[in-house]
């Protein structure tokens, strides 16, 4: 019905026809009071006459019905219509699904559209993981593998910005995959839309399904499971009390499987996964979901008791290398904890030990013994290096070099230069004072913890820490004991190793599973007879482990901290090597098991030459991936001017290539953009190469593309976003099946563009017929009653 109001015409009218009328009803009225004959009928004469004297004295003041209604054809109106998968799903006691449903109302044929093509220029739209428009509805395939709700409506909104656009009619589930947080609702500013009328498709009611709504990775350095993957589990309306969980590799290997309580609706269940990855590098992982006797109805076999299967896989991207990792190990003389150490960590693939041990120290030259002219060191005779620019000299060390990649790499000793030591990711010192080092170096090797970002140990060696005369030296500085005014009282070996509690909350400190066994592990452990005794610990640092004497004093055995980029330890027992050799297990070793996690955790954060990182964004409205690559040049500096370029390799194994862009937000800072056209699991190679055509480094990442757990992440219609959609736009959620009547009324909504009509009463044919009628109906009844 359309509104509207009444008004007149000819207003300056009003007072004399107001005064005709008045007259002629009293002349009226008084000449029937006159009259002999019955009152009803000279009231029922009267009152015709009356009526069409009124009648005729309207006309005088032009009464008219005036109002709006929007121009033909000058507003838009837009109908946008969601074309994802989720609107395959049927409702509960429905033979048809939500698509098919909504397919029904968006016929050609259908009246509620051609009426509204009538009175608006009617523009239709589909929307999965972009928007398109559409000539006719019939186009819709329901198979899109996301709902970019917020983005199809900004992108509606900033298309027809300044434009008549008199609403948006949006038939969807509201479950979008583009928001920022789902479970928030104030997603969507729908303040500066048109007024939106989402249509609600589908029932508010839950469906059976069970999903994994979440997965996430987390990486330590213990070395029994390194890799601990936590699944979220949740389930709605499910039969039964048991479900499925199992974990699959790449090649679709089950890893793992576990039978998982029946989740509560609204308490999800929390699953972790413990793994020990078989090769370095990315790897996938798929975590997947099922009902007893379902779990290969995933491949298409079978009819499942839940709404969709699409929501039941994660998959999820396990890194586990950016090796080999390169340790420079420093000692004053060969000794236990070297032999131990190299054999422990030639067990782990990513971690590189080498060596520069100390056989002779410093000597003076004596001419007693000596060759006439001889200015090399006799030890090195016979060794086919006698010029005097390679043979070792007099007044140098005698170093003994293990593990090198290349004949010249240490050979003049401990590194000199940033290009020499920053190739190393962490520096262990064992034995050896700190006159083994000259200034420079020590300030280097400052540098290589605060700058680069590496790692610094210190064991507990005769020459080391007090007894090294490290006090005042710059390495000392950084160490995270105080050396000044050590202890002094003497005790006679029997120390026993314990953690503390922050040791406890370290991964890579424990050597068991659990807490039962690490405690039994402690107890049986050797006691110890050599430790360096410190003042105390710096503040920042944190004591890991300690030791207890005979006299009941703890004092710290492991002790660590943050020094600039990089992390500083101190393990203080000078004999490690017991816990070796008192095992109770000869083929299994507690001790290659520490060292390894030790020296893991001591280069797992230390960046290399070249760092990528991926995070989602999106490209318009398309998902997508950007890779971050940080670059560096041999002294740890932002390089710039570099070649990046990646090589993404698709699900479909497929390979394209990509030229990362230098950024503007930092030196040595490129970014690439990637938009997956498929799901899957993509993996990437990355090349840098510097300016002068030289290698940088290379780097492989991997990253998940599903979008379809995102579109299946809840089944039940997302009411309240559509309720904020339309209250804050000053639209209304509508009924589907009350759409004729929505467009019935749309002429009373505020419109841009409208016109005004008017209805004239005065010119009507029917008020000039009611006159003449009451008129000559009162003048033959006059004259068949006889009345005056």
């Amino acid at each position: 019905m359309i509104l509207a109001e009444f008004t007149l015409g000819a207003q300056n009218w009003l007072g004399a026809a107001v005064l005709l009328a008045v007259l002629a009803v009293v002349a009226v009225v008084g000449s029937y009071r006159r009259g002999g004959s019955a009152s009803w009928l000279r009231g029922l004469a009267a009152t015709l006459k009356v009526v069409g004297i009124i009648a005729l004295a309207a006309c005088l003041i032009e009464p008219l019905f005036t109002g709006t209604r929007p121009r033909p054809g000058s507003n838009l109106f837009l109908v946008v219509a969601d074309n994802s998968r989720s609107l395959q799903l049927s409702d509960k006691g429905q033979s048809k699904s939500r698509g098919a449903v909504m397919q029904d109302r968006l016929k050609a044929d259908i009246p509620w559209l051609a009426r509204l093509g009538q009175d608006f220029d009617v523009r239709r739209y589909v929307f999965d993981m972009n928007l398109r428009s559409v000539k006719a509805f019939d186009e819709l395939t329901l198979d899109g593998e996301a709902s970019a709700l917020k983005n199809s409506l900004t992108s509606l909104t900033d298309r027809f910005r300044g434009q008549p656009v008199a609403g948006i009619l949006l038939l969807t589930d509201g479950n979008a995959t583009d928001l920022v947080d789902a479970a928030t609702e104030a997603v969507i500013d729908a303040k500066a839309m048109p007024p939106i009328y989402p249509v609600m498709i589908g029932a508010e009611s839950d469906l059976a399904d069970l999903s994994v709504s979440h997965v996430a990775v987390s990486q330590t350095n213990f070395e029994a499971a390194p890799v601990t993957i936590t699944a979220t589990v949740e389930g709605r309306a499910l039969p039964g009390t048991k479900i499925g969980l199992r974990l699959i590799d790449e090649a679709g290997k089950e890893i793992e499987r576990r039978d998982v309580a029946n989740p509560i609706e609204g308490q999800p269940a929390v699953e972790r996964f413990l793994l020990r990855p078989e090769k370095s590098g990315v790897s996938f992982y798929t975590i997947q979901a099922f009902l007893p006797g379902e779990e290969k109805f995933q491949e298409g076999v079978g009819v499942s008791r839940e709404a969709t299967l699409a929501n039941n896989r994660r998959i999820v991207t396990v890194d586990r290398g950016r090796g080999p990792y390169r340790v420079l190990y420093v000692s004053g003389r060969p000794n236990w904890e070297f032999k131990f150490l190299r054999r422990a960590l030639a067990a782990d693939d990513e971690v590189q030990l080498l060596g520069l041990v100390r056989i002779a120290k410093r000597e003076p030259k004596f001419k007693f013994l000596s060759r006439s002219g001889e200015r090399t060191n006799p030890l090195f005779r016979g060794f086919g290096n006698q010029s005097d620019e390679q043979a070792e000299q007099y007044d140098e060390p005698v170093l003994l070099r293990l593990g090198i990649n290349d004949k010249d790499e240490l050979r003049g000793g401990f590194p000199k230069s940033f290009e020499d030591l920053f190739k190393y990711h962490a520096v262990i010192l064992d034995d050896i004072e700190a006159a083994f080092f000259t200034q420079d170096q020590m300030s280097l090797l400052q540098q290589f913890v605060s700058r680069r970002g590496g790692g610094l140990l210190m064991l507990g060696g005769k020459d080391s820490f007090v007894e090294g005369g490290y006090q005042r030296a710059a390495i000392g500085e950084m160490l995270p004991v105080y050396l000044d005014r050590a202890e002094t009282t003497a005790v006679e070996g029997g120390y026993r190793l314990s953690l503390t509690r922050e040791g406890w909350l370290q991964s890579w400190i424990r050597v068991r599973t659990n807490e039962e066994d690490e405690k039994k592990r402690l107890t049986e452990m050797p006691e110890f007879n050599s430790l360096n005794t410190v003042r105390a610990i710096k503040p920042g640092a944190s004591v890991l482990a300690e030791v207890t004497a005979a006299d009941g004093t703890p004092r710290p055995a492991l002790v660590a901290q943050q020094f600039g980029r990089g992390r500083t330890a101190a393990l203080l027992i000078g004999d490690l090597w017991r816990w070796h050799l008192r095992r109770p297990e000869v083929s299994d070793s507690d001790l290659d098991k520490s060292w390894r996690q030790m020296v893991r955790w001591l280069v797992s954060d230390v960046p290399g030459r070249v760092e990528v990182e991926t995070s989602r964004t999106s490209i318009g409205a398309l998902p997508a991936v950007q890779i971050l690559i940080r670059a560096r040049d041999l002294k740890c500096e932002p390089l710039d001017n570099a070649n990046v370029t990646l090589k993404v390799q698709l699900p479909d194994n497929r390979k394209v290539d990509i030229v990362a862009e230098s950024s503007d937000k930092s030196p040595g800072q490129y970014t690439a953009l990637f938009a997956p056209r498929s799901p899957g699991a993509y993996r990437a190679n990355v090349t840098v190469t510097a300016a002068d055509g030289s290698e940088v480094g290379q780097r492989e990442i991997g990253w998940t593309s599903e979008p379809q757990t995102e579109e299946f992440r809840t089944l039940t219609v997302n009411r309240s976003l559509l309720d904020q959609l339309a209250q804050q736009s000053g639209g209304e959620v509508l009924n589907a099946n009350a759409l004729n009547q929505f467009v019935s009324s749309l002429p009373n909504r505020k419109i841009p563009i409208v016109e005004t009509w008017t209805y004239p009463l005065w010119h009507q044919t029917s008020v000039f017929i009611l006159a003449i009628a009451c008129l000559v109906a009162e003048w033959g009844l006059r004259r068949w009653k006889g009345l005056p």
